[in-house]
């Protein structure tokens, strides 16, 4: 089956080596993805941070998408009609635009830690919010993520799930959209067998 993998930076992540994702599919990241590992395209919308992925070189030796690339540095613009979306739905889309016949979606908890705390596994780091601050609203994502699945009707989205992943209701009732526990997604991966 032809893979796509978009990772998203909730902390539900981390049960996943990014590296044996590189040998089952293209990768799809977000924001300070870059300070670890490489995606195949990196997407950062957020100006602060995407002005520091730019100057850091980054885009001039990596493909990097952001709304307004500056000049000189490699980024590219954002493909309509997403440049006004969100890194993370933005990733999904351009992952569905390569027409894998299947998206996973890792990192995309949409809801807060244990005791209602920003769920992000950059907190407490430049351009990320404190651990202890509260979650971030969600609302955008979820209706950007549910018209993403709805511009790319043949293509299979499954959202990996973990403890610190949120329920969403918008998201149970998407045709092409399952979700998967990450304890089954780890053994595919970890034991090569079919996603």
């Amino acid at each position: 089956m032809s893979a796509s993998f978009v990772l998203g930076n909730g902390v539900s992540r981390l049960a996943v080596d990014l590296n044996q994702l590189k040998q089952r599919g293209k990768i799809y990241g977000c924001n300070a993805l870059y300070r670890e590992f490489v995606p195949d395209v990196l997407i950062s919308t957020d100006k602060a941070i995407a002005g520091a992925i730019q100057n850091s070189g980054y885009a001039q030796g990596n493909l990097m998408y952001t709304r307004r690339p500056l000049p000189g540095l490699g980024a590219r613009t954002v493909p309509q009609p997403y440049y006004g979306y969100s890194s993370g739905p933005i990733a999904v889309a351009m992952a569905a635009m390569d027409q894998p016949l299947a998206v996973y979606l890792l990192g995309f908890d949409m809801g807060p830690k244990p005791g209602n705390r920003f769920n992000n596994v950059y907190a407490d780091t430049e351009y990320y919010k404190k651990s202890s601050a509260n979650p971030t609203f969600t609302g955008n994502w979820v209706r950007q993520l549910v018209t993403v699945t709805k511009d790319f009707p043949l293509v299979s989205f499954h959202r990996v799930t973990g403890d610190t992943t949120a329920a969403i209701a918008e998201l149970d009732n998407i045709k092409n959209l399952s979700h998967m526990p990450m304890t089954d997604f780890v053994d595919r991966i970890n034991n090569q067998k079919d996603l």
